[in-house]
């Protein structure tokens, strides 16, 4: 069996891009409670961390430790095998239940940099249901670039979820998808704009819903929906 990766054994600069990354997860996850997605212990945030000349590392919440009591110095990093390296942090603190779906993500797609899962209630709902959300909203153009689609259902325990998330969302512009009877997945360029993306699916799920308790939505056409992601994607905003 191959020794355990230590932080202390990487350069210098691997090692300060590691912190930062951990203090920049742990901020983001109290966006979590703070919009709503998550109850207890459930949920987690995770970043890539690049590595010149090696294999990336990436920085998760550990599993089963309440919002409240997470801090940079309690995120756990692991390799894209899902291992954990001996970090400094306790040998006892293992990472998120979800941590092989995360590094699936990392492996199969390099351009990902941060990766969320949340049980927010109404984007959970349209995963129990098996639907996608249909794209009748600007804000959903926008940010995702037509409907939010649903994945397979897979059982957490080995990279199955990570599959599914991969096979779902690598032909498709959304950064969202909705894991069949299990909840929201989310992708970003980092951790920041995968907890974005996880906000907005929220969002979009439940304002949705509600418009179908009116009637029926109206959906966008195609064109108007690429017109709509083009601009938000490259001309909103300060660049």
């Amino acid at each position: 069996m191959a020794a355990q990766l230590r932080l202390t054994e990487l350069p210098g600069h691997v090692r300060e891009a590691v912190a930062s990354a951990r203090e920049q997860v742990a901020r983001l996850h109290a966006e979590l409670p703070r919009w709503e997605l998550v109850v207890w212990t459930a949920g987690n945030v995770s970043q890539r961390v690049p590595v010149p000349d090696g294999e990336d590392l990436f920085v998760i919440k550990p599993s089963g430790v309440s919002y409240d009591e997470l801090s940079a110095d309690t995120m756990v990093v692991c390799t894209l095998a899902g291992e954990k390296i001996d970090d400094g942090t306790p040998a006892a603190l293992s990472p998120s239940s979800d941590t092989a779906a995360h590094a699936c993500v990392y492996r199969e797609m390099p351009q990902v940099g941060g990766v969320v899962h949340t049980h927010s209630t109404y984007a959970t709902a349209w995963a129990a249901r098996g639907e996608a959300i249909p794209c009748v909203l600007t804000m959903m153009a926008d940010e995702f670039g037509g409907e939010i689609p649903v994945g397979p259902l897979a059982i957490i325990g080995d990279d199955s979820i990570g599959r599914g998330i991969v096979d779902t969302l690598r032909d498709h512009r959304s950064p969202a998808v909705l894991m069949r009877n299990h909840g929201p997945f989310t992708i970003g360029a980092d951790a920041r704009a995968a907890v974005k993306a996880a906000v907005m699916c929220e969002e979009v799920a439940r304002t949705v819903h509600i418009s179908h308790q009116l009637g029926e939505p109206l959906p966008i056409p195609d064109h108007t929906i690429d017109q709509l992601y083009d601009r938000y994607q490259n001309v909103y905003g300060q660049r």
